[in-house]
């Protein structure tokens, strides 16, 4: 039974950028960057246990120019992070970045001055997924909703709008308020603490 049975008289309507989304996250080819500990739960994901290939993704490009997903996987040195820019630079338009892993996205253990502390320094990130190192099937549902995010993309003048509404939105967004994170009757900062008065205040 086709869609085509279940469709009156045989009509869809729909958008072009419905259409475009859904060809885009159908048809991902990711260039893989494996730098440590993170690559080997990815290739495990490429396995027959998890099955990669049911998103048409099992193809992993040895050349940038036939890909359009990258998939950081471990730190980020600084003498790979030219590289690992080049390598973007190379990909085919449009194009996404999945940082996978803790140390990949913010350079986990690792502060000190080798690592880049997040890849998001060098190459503009989509999906952030934590973890050390994630699971596969965290990566599945990574890839999940970077599919979402692909076929719900605007185009054109549609996707120029979209970009100014959310850098007006962030812009607007104000810093978090002195005491926020504090817990429910904890004094907050600058408050005088226990077995202490407030200036001018008799006890």
């Amino acid at each position: 039974m086709g869609l085509e049975e279940k469709l009156p008289s045989g009509i869809l309507l729909t958008t072009v950028e419905k259409v475009a989304g859904y060809a885009r996250k159908s048809s991902v080819w990711p260039a893989t960057f494996g730098l440590a500990c993170c690559a080997m739960e990815l290739i495990s994901t490429g396995g027959p246990r998890h099955d990669l290939a049911r998103f048409g993704m099992e193809r992993a490009s040895n050349t940038p120019r036939q890909a359009d997903l990258m998939i950081v996987a471990g730190r980020v040195s600084q003498k790979m992070a030219p590289v690992l820019r080049q390598i973007y630079d190379q990909m085919a338009e449009p194009k996404w970045v999945i940082s996978m892993g803790v140390c990949a996205s913010s350079g986990g253990m690792f502060n000190n001055y080798a690592i880049v502390q997040g890849v998001d320094h060098v190459v503009p990130v989509d999906i952030y997924l934590p973890g050390c190192p994630p699971r596969p099937e965290m990566l599945l549902d990574a890839i999940l909703k970077l599919h979402d995010k692909i076929q719900n993309m605007k185009l054109g003048v549609n996707r120029e709008h979209e970009v100014e509404d959310l850098e007006q939105a962030r812009l607007r967004r104000l810093p978090l308020a002195a005491g926020l994170g504090s817990h429910p009757g904890s004094p907050g900062p600058g408050s005088p603490g226990p077995g202490t008065s407030a200036p001018g205040v008799a006890r």
